[in-house]
């Protein structure tokens, strides 16, 4: 089970702060043709995303693990509802994201565009302009695509991890500035799904009667 201090900011979704001194960038390397092509791929894939909802496993690392069940609507909504006993709960929706501990009572609310991947939730995604693909690897039957703020590479790194044919996102790992690594491994995908909207509607009193927030 992840501790909370590991999770204090869960590297599932959130950029790492600002250090004093910041990680070592890992170097670009130019996009061949056959790299661009592949970009594009994993791209339209994504653009055709509508609704997604899996099992997750996040491995930290130091080697905790958390599961978990999560839910993406496109555009702009997101759920992932850790299992228990690990206490933590986090939606997107309005723009921010919502970071509830449901064993301290404490909620926090982060702009989405603080989280490395508030970009799969933009409505026309684009892996290009205020993002910049660093590096395009394959093997054993994955793509991967590694990325970073245009312009902020101290910041960390995010590499989605797609199968190749056909192309499908089975993973992503966040590489904070710190240099510390979480991945989140998806199973079990279900497309194409309805979901409540009080799943992601934390402004809703009924949402926060659930979770017991006044």
């Amino acid at each position: 089970m992840l501790r909370r201090p590991l999770l204090a900011l869960p590297a599932l979704l959130l950029a790492a702060p600002p250090l004093l001194r910041p990680a070592r960038a890992q170097p670009a390397r130019p996009l061949s043709e056959r790299d661009r092509a592949d970009v594009a791929r994993a791209e339209a894939w994504l653009n055709r995303l509508t609704s997604l909802k899996a099992r997750f496993l996040q491995i930290a690392q130091n080697g905790a693990s958390a599961e978990g069940t999560g839910w993406i609507v496109r555009p702009g909504k997101m759920r992932f509802e850790y299992d228990p006993p690990e206490p933590l709960l986090l939606v997107a929706s309005y723009g921010q994201f919502f970071y509830f501990d449901r064993q301290l009572k404490q909620a926090t609310v982060l702009p989405i565009g603080a989280t490395p991947l508030g970009i799969l939730m933009r409505d026309d995604l684009s892996l290009s302009g205020d993002v910049t693909v660093t590096r395009v690897e394959r093997g054993g039957g994955l793509l991967r695509i590694t990325l970073i703020r245009a312009g902020r590479a101290a910041e960390g790194r995010l590499t989605l991890v797609f199968s190749d044919d056909p192309v499908e996102l089975r993973q992503w790992a966040v590489v904070d500035a710190q240099g510390q690594e979480t991945r989140v491994t998806l199973s079990q995908p279900e497309y194409g799904g309805r979901f409540p909207n009080l799943l992601f509607d934390f402004n809703d009193p009924r949402f926060r009667e659930q979770l017991g927030i006044q």
